[in-house]
């Protein structure tokens, strides 16, 4: 039976047009480790923007702080959604497998799992929403202008015609930035795809054990799979960091913007990374409800019984009390009532919480630097230290 429940169309989130164009191209190890294809996507555009740059003698102005976000997005974020990928396609794999071996999903609902698998890779195969990636980054280049982007390297200046720039600018906005979006929008789907699959498990008939170790009814391996996701995360403050750093480098924001703006990151993050958990949420809550009624029920009828043999009439009859079994099955019926009721009714940690909240802060930290050079802090290091 365990064999026959694990023959399944295996899950996988990768797939569409770009990433078959990286099999051919032998950029993609062993189907699911996509990070050479990441590199090249970001080396290339990049490479080809400082020839121009030097070229057309414009490299003082290309690497100044005022255009770091555009390496940014070309060097750190694109391989950082490569490398997400890599590391979360087998970690969602497993979980599929995971929860049908485990009999979280039950016998009768494994069709209804079959069938969202299967949809899940029709449309992750798809040509038709890479398409439509493609076509929003293109419409957000084109209307950039008139949005409130942060950072110099988000969207053209209003009123400045592509024309007018030389080619280096013109390569970054059309090519480099609009492939920069491309990805971005693909991921953003394919997130959409994660949190439709998990919709759709969360509205089975899961077979769900309240006093499960894990402390999640059997989801723990949920978590997993969403700390996985932590290469995004930092993504997402790694550009937010250097859009600041070009604000404040030319004087447009004070440094103290960064303070709403990590909040902002942490609050993008909690949606994107942890809000899909909470779809999980009311059967959680019903089983950990269910589960104290039924174990408290069973408790009070087992700890009668016990009191009645050991403690009641005739208690000296009984077998000897050193080595019976029945004081640890005591014990363990109190720590199977005290799972359930620390039982989680959303299927995450607070170290998951706390590694997010890190992965979301390292990339603001580096911002400390326009406020307090490293001459002047390790300066006033060394006189606190001496008392100098």
């Amino acid at each position: 039976m365990m064999e026959e429940r694990g023959k399944f169309e295996e899950l996988s989130l990768l797939g569409g047009p770009l990433h078959r164009f990286g099999c051919r191209l032998g950029l993609v190890h062993g189907g699911t480790n996509t990070v050479a294809l990441g590199l090249a996507l970001g080396l290339i555009p990049w490479g080809v923007l400082v020839v121009l740059a030097v070229i057309e003698s414009v490299g003082q102005q290309l690497f100044s702080l005022s255009a770091i976000g555009g390496h940014v997005r070309l060097l750190v974020l694109i391989p950082l959604f490569f490398l997400c990928e890599s590391a979360v396609d087998p970690r969602v794999t497993a979980f599929v497998g995971t929860i049908v071996r485990s009999g979280v999903v039950p016998e009768n609902a494994l069709p209804a799992l079959e069938s969202a698998i299967a949809r899940i890779v029709r449309w992750k195969d798809s040509w038709l929403p890479e398409a439509m990636c493609l076509l929003a980054a293109v419409l957000l280049s084109l209307i950039g202008t008139h949005m409130q982007l942060p950072g110099a390297t988000a969207t053209l200046e209003a009123g400045r015609a592509l024309s007018d720039l030389p080619l280096v600018g013109q390569w970054y906005w059309i090519v480099c930035l609009t492939l920069f979006r491309f990805l971005m929008f693909r991921w953003l789907w394919r997130l959409g795809l994660w949190c439709y699959f998990l919709w759709r498990v969360s509205r089975l008939q899961l077979k769900l054990v309240p006093t499960h170790p894990d402390y999640a009814a059997g989801l723990g391996c949920l978590e997993v799979v969403q700390t996985h996701f932590t290469p995004l995360i930092l993504a997402i403050s790694a550009i937010q960091s250097a859009s600041l750093a070009e604000e404040i480098s030319r004087g447009a924001v004070a440094f103290e913007a960064i303070y709403p703006a990590l909040a902002l990151v942490l609050a993008v993050d909690a949606v994107l990374f942890l809000g899909p958990l909470f779809i999980f949420a009311p059967k959680l809550w019903a089983c950990r409800i269910k589960g104290l009624s039924d174990y408290m029920e069973f408790a009070s009828s087992y700890v009668n019984g016990f009191d009645q043999k050991w403690l009641g009439a005739g208690a000296h009859a009984r077998e000897p009390l050193l080595g019976t079994a029945d004081l640890q099955s005591l014990a363990d019926l109190g720590n199977s009532i005290n799972i359930v009721r620390n039982m989680r009714w959303v299927p995450m940690s607070l170290r998951l919480v706390k590694d997010f909240a890190l992965a979301a802060l390292l990339p603001i930290l580096p911002l400390y630097l326009l406020k307090y050079p490293v001459a002047e802090l390790a300066e006033k290091f060394f006189s606190r230290l001496t008392g100098l």
